[in-house]
């Protein structure tokens, strides 16, 4: 790595604070670092003018947002916080609107903006509606009413087009993401994908159902490849997909771990479920043409996701069994704890 790397990995290494965090955190806690030095010197100025109240609300933000900094930062919660904070940004706008008069209105939008950066642009509009309403409600009797309602509009416009925006955003993302974790060739997650998914059950809080892991490999491809060519196998691992997904359920998820293996989360399945969806992948493939003049079988090793193991304690207990399958004849299952029949 060169030095400028090496120089970009040290300061993100120093703003995660040692461990990798979402990008949703990090936008929060540089909102919140923004909002201090922003805030500070006026909550400052009107402390020593004697604006005792203005000053407050000025300093109640700061305290805020630096609250907020360090919770996030040892929690790496951001939900919650992020709702929190832009609904005490938008409390402190309209109360320094309500104190200080419509020559502060123009806080309104930065304050709005900021909101569709933290949360969902439903959400966000949301609340930026109901601010604007007891906006119009503070301002009503002290403006002309042409005035008033040009800086309505003016509002309205700058939410509705951070709206569309941030929609418009949030759907390329998500193409950009599924379009990142699919596999190239099946259509199937990849392995980034697996490992994700394998990773956000183990950290899964709340009482979930029981699931199980199902690794899979086909028996003797490389003889395949070697004697039909490279093209032939990718035509097989294409119909192997295929054929998956007509056996299997919609909560369940396939992907393709590398080369001739897949994987498959049985979500809500335990070993007795996972052992019968497991045959019952083996014997379709067992019984379908994936190549012609080739008949193909498959080999799977079914572990249990015991949330008192890791991610890798599952991949190596699948493989182990799937390396036993093997070993015992291919065309077979192999189930953790129990035989398969």
């Amino acid at each position: 790595m060169d030095e400028g790397g090496k120089a970009k990995a040290g300061r993100w290494h120093w703003l995660s604070g040692g461990r990798q965090r979402r990008q949703e955190e990090v936008i929060l806690m540089m909102l919140c670092a923004l909002s201090v030095p922003s805030i500070l010197p006026f909550g400052v100025y009107r402390l020593l003018q004697g604006n005792w109240a203005s000053a407050a609300v000025d300093l109640t933000l700061v305290i805020g947002m630096s609250a907020t900094i360090v919770h996030v930062w040892r929690t790496g919660r951001y939900q919650v916080a992020s709702l929190g904070v832009t609904l005490f940004y938008s409390v402190g706008m309209l109360v320094t609107v309500y104190l200080r008069g419509v020559a502060l209105v123009y806080w309104v939008y930065p304050t709005m903006i900021a909101a569709y950066f933290v949360l969902r642009p439903a959400a966000a509009l949301a609340i930026n509606s109901a601010s604007l309403l007891m906006l119009v409600a503070i301002l009503v009797s002290r403006m002309e009413v042409l005035n008033l309602m040009t800086i309505v509009v003016t509002i309205a416009l700058v939410n509705l087009f951070a709206y569309i925006f941030a929609y418009r955003t949030g759907l390329q993302n998500k193409e950009l993401h599924n379009a990142v974790e699919l596999d190239f060739l099946t259509g199937v997650g990849n392995r980034r994908a697996m490992e994700r998914r394998l990773a956000e059950h183990a950290n899964e809080r709340r009482p979930h159902l029981e699931s199980s892991l199902l690794l899979l490999d086909l028996d003797h491809f490389k003889q395949v490849n070697d004697q039909y060519g490279h093209a032939a196998g990718d035509k097989a691992l294409i119909r192997l997909a295929e054929l998956m997904r007509g056996h299997t359920r919609s909560s369940d998820r396939i992907f393709r771990y590398g080369g001739e293996e897949f994987a498959i989360i049985a979500s809500g399945a335990g070993l007795s479920a996972a052992a019968r969806l497991a045959e019952g992948i083996r014997a379709a493939v067992a019984s379908a043409t994936l190549l012609e003049g080739h008949p193909i079988t498959i080999s799977i090793g079914v572990a249990f996701m015991d949330k008192e193991r890791t991610p890798a304690d599952w991949l190596a207990q699948a493989d182990k069994l799937l390396y036993a399958a093997k070993q015992g004849g291919r065309n077979a299952v192999r189930v953790e704890e129990e035989v398969a029949t």
